[in-house]
């Protein structure tokens, strides 16, 4: 007998005693809970983003595309690459702006690699979410909204709606229903691509985009 038949074999023989009791997940993040309303949630958010060196604006659902392009303008950028067939990118292409082009993610990635890669400055994308602890966003790739879009160009500009800023992961888990169906890769993201060498020297923009931009959208009604 070989050892993989001998392994194969005890493996077989041993006794495992099934588990009945499954651990209450949910009792323990109810316990664990801060309390806190979506303002706090929303300043902590904040500020972890801020401590991992991203930016946090304060936009509306009436001005967030003018900020943006104020910002991409103070940015020195020259395009802006949006999804296809969604609300927010259908809006900023709308805008026709002076001086930088708004371009729809419509091609297969074969086709225009080369300027994805070495020609296109920034990608604007939406949060599926957010999570105050540990303080990261949560993005939903989809056809209309590649994962390349928020790996590949330098800036990555993020579109939060407040309202979707949950206390923990578990909360966000069960308030969008994540067990119903998911993307190949959920993606959650503190900051800015960033690494460091032997030497303890960091690096942004190293496997990633250099700069994430938060355009956190407060709700309809709320005080501007």
């Amino acid at each position: 007998m070989s050892a993989r038949e001998q392994i194969l074999a005890r493996l077989a023989k041993a006794n495992v005693t099934a588990q009945t009791t499954l651990p209450d997940v949910g009792g323990w993040y109810g316990s664990h809970q801060r309390g806190e309303d979506l303002p706090q949630r929303t300043a902590r958010l904040r500020a972890a983003l801020a401590a991992m060196r991203a930016e946090v604006h304060d936009v509306t659902h009436a001005n967030w595309a003018e900020v943006l392009l104020t910002l991409a303008t103070t940015k020195g950028l020259r395009q802006v690459l949006v999804g296809t067939h969604t609300p927010h990118g259908a809006e900023l292409l709308a805008c026709q702006p002076d001086g930088i082009e708004v371009l729809a993610y419509t091609q297969p990635i074969d086709t225009w690699r080369d300027l994805l890669f070495d020609g296109i400055d920034a990608s604007l994308t939406l949060a599926r979410g957010a999570v105050a602890e540990p303080g990261s966003l949560v993005l939903w790739p989809s056809p209309s909204e590649p994962r390349l879009m928020s790996l590949v160009p330098s800036v990555h500009f993020v579109l939060l709606d407040a309202d979707t800023i949950h206390a923990d992961i578990y909360s966000v888990m069960t308030a969008e229903g994540w067990r119903e169906g998911m993307p190949t890769n959920v993606v959650l993201v503190c900051g800015p691509s960033k690494t460091a060498d032997i030497q303890q020297t960091l690096a942004y923009g190293a496997h990633g985009p250099r700069e994430l931009v938060v355009l956190l959208r407060q709700p309809v009604g709320s005080p501007s």
